[in-house]
């Protein structure tokens, strides 16, 4: 990981992520062969630019709170691998690639988190970690209703 040297290094990384994230759903949805995908697709899209606003919000007027609740876990992302993105890409193949992306901002948020001293830090980077898990159950879900069921 990235060496930073203060909180604004880390609230600029993780920004950056948020970025990469919004790019990714909008790109899924511009792909998507059916109103139902694009329209989950826009809607992560949107939560990301949110989490995108919120980490800008807090870099210019310091912590702000959020609600904490425990987020469950089904684990289907554990099991499934997506190399890349690809245009080729079958509504399956899209729901693994955003489980793993998902998976991947949870453990960049606990990772974060494990690198600011200041409590309410601490806590924002976990917080975020878990709206991170709660997207990848949602994709989770998503797998398990309409590909797992349907094989």
């Amino acid at each position: 990981m990235k060496e930073f040297t203060n909180i604004d290094d880390i609230l600029d990384f993780a920004i950056a992520r948020e970025q990469d994230a919004v790019d990714f759903y909008n790109r899924l949805a511009g792909n998507a062969r059916n109103n139902d995908m694009k329209k989950t697709f826009e809607q992560f899209a949107q939560e990301e630019m949110g989490h995108k606003a919120r980490l800008v919000k807090i870099k210019e007027e310091g912590v702000v709170s959020l609600p904490n609740e425990k987020v469950a876990d089904l684990k289907v992302a554990d099991y499934v691998v997506l190399e890349s993105e690809r245009e080729d890409m079958n509504y399956e193949q899209a729901l693994v690639l955003a489980m793993k992306r998902e998976k991947a901002a949870f453990k960049l948020y606990m990772a974060l988190s494990d690198r600011v001293d200041k409590a309410e830090y601490k806590e924002l980077f976990k917080q975020l970690a878990q709206e991170e898990s709660r997207h990848k159950l949602r994709f989770e879900l998503e797998y398990d209703e309409y590909v797992l069921r349907e094989n």
